[in-house]
């Protein structure tokens, strides 16, 4: 099987976007030279010797060209071993004056290798999904071999997984026999296309609901200018991330289905305010002009304040930065791209579509509205008490809000657990089992995996590594090796056809896993497939010191504070188990008396036990090298006397055994040393898993329970959360995993909300020309946690890094609603007169498009609500918004009241100034 891997791997890698393949499983060819002790000490011969003997036997050497008769001639001298008989014909010494050959001395075999891994493959109860032959029974399991097939850089994945398998199916009758089952166990081409097929599909829900929105709130026609902005800046906004080197993958397009709720916003405002004054005046090219003009300069510093709010998480550090910066980059372009169309394509457009529209009722509307809005903010407006203890009462919601918070009503983590097709488990056996023992342990967790309804099938890897995958690229999987190593590749049917996510199924699989480890003293761990960036485990403490051993039996004190905590499983750490280590220490007077070097006994010694490879044999067929292999039987390297016995040829002509020159000395394997930037390490890993399935809730819990160790150096073991301790001198630990990303980003959107505030603060002061009024207009944002927390808690949804992100940007999105309510206020007021009137005209003016940028919010973001990992953001966004808005309308006018009564409208004030400065210079 592993041939006929080795002919499909050679086809596909003709692909030009086929980067490598590999092959993992099955035995290759070997021409094994397994030598007899017997006879290598009748004839006085080492394995040393034989080595020497096969490589010098092994050569081919150019020597050179001649030339006669006009033509020349290439001259080649030597040949090369091409098969077990060339080897066996090798002359290896001379005894009694006669050729010994290597055929006297040791019995040659070409075929498969002693194995060193095994590689099977087991079926689940919903195979049936797999497509896989009925002929195949789930009650056992098949050896098999895996290939794999890697892209190159910039390719698309989808379609180098298409085409190779096009190839496969091509091969059959040819290279792959009839016989062979070829089953695809991972296609991340596959998913990476299904998820954009999705997210593509979403994209057009959510536009056209968007654009139907927009016909339900203000008309056919209307929608019909929407309609064409929202293509048009998603083409831009494509282009940009083009010019960025982005490419079309999850996180973009969710970046350009994030932007769908606030790129329609300028196009709302200004076509609302076009209708309105059509409805008001008359239909013409310079009413549209004067609608435009009246909303453009607080549109276009509300545009700038939500680009305000977004940018900033570009720069956001560590492996997080990549996976946000799509969302910032794109939902600014679209802003801005959105603001040109809504002033250059949207008042055209609107004049072309809106002609046919009745005027004059718009008046009657107003006043209902401006009734309506009376009725609830007039008494708040006109008493004080009720006034305050309504903005105390919203004060009070927030407060609650928060305070599910500590409470853990709505827990905080990273990102949410995604829903995968696949779980890994990975098992470490203690150091020195035996390759069938760990062989027994996978064929029990296979038999239990026969038993999960959700599987279709699964590979066991014994004593060698799975392909490696997301998580194996951080957390080193794919170096795994050894006979004590087993790692299972379990496939889930699709999720569309089951009921549970994979994070339920993988904490259904763990208990019952574990319980089978457990019989064999394995430390078992479920490795899901992270929805972010991978880390070496959830839960990482790093033990730091001076000292070796000290490291370690810190390290166990932290392991055994961690195995004991509720909620904390899979927990292992990076130091081995004790394996007896045998030492052949060389008497190097003995040897010498014996004419032997420490080299010779090395090598034979090594010959024996591990088997040494003495060239290859050139077999023109063949598709990897086939290796001419010595090794003493197993009969002869199975115990300790048996090794003793090696004999080695003296320099008298004689045979001198091992134990004449050596001396055995027993002990224990040295550990592994860890370093990290250059500092000594001990790694303790954990998962978590249970009611907080956060890291944040389990490190707290620890955090007092390490705090308390009493170390015998006499000081408080310290505890780090994003460096590492700046001296080693002493005794600390450093909280890594999950729990750094999570602190790196917090920390991050914590400056980059902190700059928001700031810069929209200077931009709003800079417009309004007043530090107070921008501190009422920005006084709704942390409102939004009103609306927000409650509905992660309404979904039992965790507060993630991409809530925070809707959060933040939600603060644009509200500052822009306050924005175009205080600037109609003013406005209204100038006009007017009246504060009281003012505050209500505005709000019943902008009432309908404040609202109708809420509802594209949430109908923009509806789509993303049942993504596993965007879902924090959807909350946010939809729930937010609602909150928000709805408060906006009440507290930002209340605030406005309050501060601004029984003063000059600032607008007034502004224009009193002016013409004061115009007389004095007259």
């Amino acid at each position: 099987m592993r041939r006929i891997a080795l002919g499909v791997c050679d086809e596909i890698k003709k692909d030009k976007d086929v980067s490598e393949t590999s092959v993992i499983g099955g035995q290759r060819r070997q021409v094994r030279i397994i030598l007899d002790p017997a006879r290598l000490r009748a004839y006085n011969i080492s394995s040393f010797q034989i080595i020497s003997s096969l490589q010098k036997a092994n050569f081919v050497l150019p020597s050179g060209a001649f030339s006669t008769g006009n033509r020349e001639y290439l001259v080649d001298t030597g040949q090369f071993l091409r098969n077990s008989s060339d080897a066996g014909a090798v002359v290896v010494g001379v005894s009694e004056g006669r050729s010994v050959y290597l055929r006297d001395v040791a019995s040659i075999k070409d075929g498969p290798e002693e194995p060193s891994n095994y590689v099977f493959m087991g079926l689940g109860p919903a195979v049936a999904a797999k497509g896989v032959d009925q002929k195949f029974s789930r009650a056992k399991e098949y050896e098999a071999v895996t290939f794999t097939i890697s892209k190159k850089k910039g390719a698309n994945a989808s379609i180098v997984a298409a085409e190779a398998l096009k190839k496969i199916a091509a091969l059959r009758g040819t290279y792959i026999p009839s016989d062979v089952q070829i089953t695809t166990t991972r296609n991340y081409g596959e998913t990476a296309k299904e998820k954009s097929d999705e997210l593509l599909e979403h994209l057009l829900i959510a536009s056209l609901s968007v654009i139907i929105l927009i016909a339900l709130a203000l008309g056919w026609r209307e929608s019909i200018v929407v309609a064409v902005a929202v293509p048009v800046t998603l083409a831009l906004t494509l282009l940009v991330n083009y010019l960025y080197g982005y490419t079309l993958n999850r996180v973009t397009l969710f970046a350009l289905i994030f932007s769908i709720g606030i790129l329609v916003d300028d196009a709302i405002v200004v076509v609302e305010n076009i209708h309105r004054h059509f409805r008001m005046h008359k239909i013409d090219s310079l009413t549209a002009a004067l609608a435009v003009d009246e909303v453009g300069n607080p549109t276009i510093l509300a545009t700038f304040t939500v680009i305000a709010a977004l940018l900033p998480m570009a720069f956001v550090t560590g492996l997080m930065g990549p996976y946000m910066r799509p969302i910032p980059v794109g939902a600014s372009a679209a802003m801005i791209f959105s603001l040109l169309i809504a002033f250059i394509v949207s008042p055209w457009m609107s004049y072309k579509v809106l002609r046919r529209i009745e005027t004059g009722g718009h008046g009657e509307e107003k006043t209902g509205l401006e009734r309506i809005y009376e009725e609830v903010l007039g008494p708040l407006i006109d008493n004080r008490r009720r006034r305050i203890a309504a903005l105390g009462a919203v004060l009070g919601l927030l407060a609650l809000a928060l305070l599910m918070i500590p409470f853990k009503v709505v827990k905080l983590k990273m990102l949410p657990f995604d829903n995968k097709s696949e779980v890994q488990v990975i098992i470490d056996m203690p150091e020195g089992v035996s390759l069938e023992k760990s062989a027994s342990l996978a064929g029990e967790v296979g038999e239990y995996l026969k038993t999960v309804n959700e599987v279709t099938d699964y590979q066991s890897y014994i004593g060698t590594a799975a392909p490696f995958n997301f998580n194996g690229l951080v957390r080193h999987y794919y170096l795994r090796s050894g006979s004590n190593v087993v790692d299972f590749q379990v496939n889930l049917v699709g999720k569309g056809e089951r009921k549970l996510q994979s994070h339920e199924i993988a904490k259904r699989l763990r208990p019952n896993i574990k319980k089978i480890g457990d019989k064999y003293e394995a430390r078992v761990k479920i490795a899901e497939i992270p929805p972010g960036p991978p880390v070496l485990s959830t839960l990482v403490a790093e033990v730091y010191g001076p000292d070796p051993k000290r490291r370690i039996e810190i390290a166990h004190q932290i392991k055994n504070i961690f195995s004991n905590t509720d909620g904390v499983v899979d927990v292992d750490w990076y130091v081995e188990d004790d394996q007896p280590k045998i030492t052949f220490e060389v008497d190097r007077e003995k040897a010498a008396q014996n004419g032997i070097t420490q080299e010779a006994a090395s090598q034979s010694l090594r010959t024996a036990l591990g088997g040494i490879t003495a060239g290859l044999a050139h077999m023109e067929k063949e598709r990897e090298p086939v290796e001419l292999f010595l090794r003493m039987p197993v009969g002869e390297r199975s115990d300790l006397e048996s090794l003793k016995e090696i004999a080695l040829p003296s320099s008298n002509g004689g045979a001198v055994s091992l134990a004449d020159i050596v001396r055995v000395r027993k002990g224990i394997e040295d550990k592994t040393i860890y370093h990290k930037n250059l500092k000594g390490v001990v790694y303790v890993t954990a998962d978590v898993a249970g009611a907080a399935e956060s890291p944040a809730y389990a490190i707290l819990a620890m955090k007092d329970k390490i705090r308390s160790l009493k170390l015998a150096e006499g000081y408080e073991l310290r505890q780090y959360s994003a460096v590492q301790p700046w001296l080693d001198d002493k005794y600390a630990m450093k909280w890594d995993g999950e729990w750094h990303i999570t602190y790196e980003v917090f920390r991050d959107l914590g400056i980059a909300f902190g700059a928001v505030l700031v810069l929209i603060y200077i931009m709003v002061v800079a417009w309004f020309r007043n530090f107070v009024t921008p501190l009422i207009i920005m006084a709704p944002i942390p409102l939004t946690l009103v609306g927000i927390l409650p509905g992660h808690w309404l979904f039992g949804a965790f507060f993630t890094a991409t809530s925070m992100i809707g959060f933040i940007a939600l603060a644009g999105i509200i500052v822009r609603n306050s924005i175009l309510l205080i600037d109609f206020v003013q406005l209204e007021w100038r006009d007017c007169g009246g504060l009281r009137e003012a505050v209500i005209r505005a709000g019943a003016i902008r009432f309908r498009p404040i609202a109708l940028t809420a509802a594209a919010v949430v109908v923009g973001s509806f789509v993303m609500l049942f993504d596993p990992i965007f879902q924090g953001l959807a909350i946010a966004m939809m729930f937010g918004a609602v909150a928000a808005t709805a408060l906006t309308l009440i507290a930002v006018p209340l605030l406005y009241y309050e501060f601004f009564e029984g003063r000059l409208c600032p607008l007034k004030a502004s224009e009193l100034e002016a013409e004061n400065e115009t007389a004095v210079k007259k």
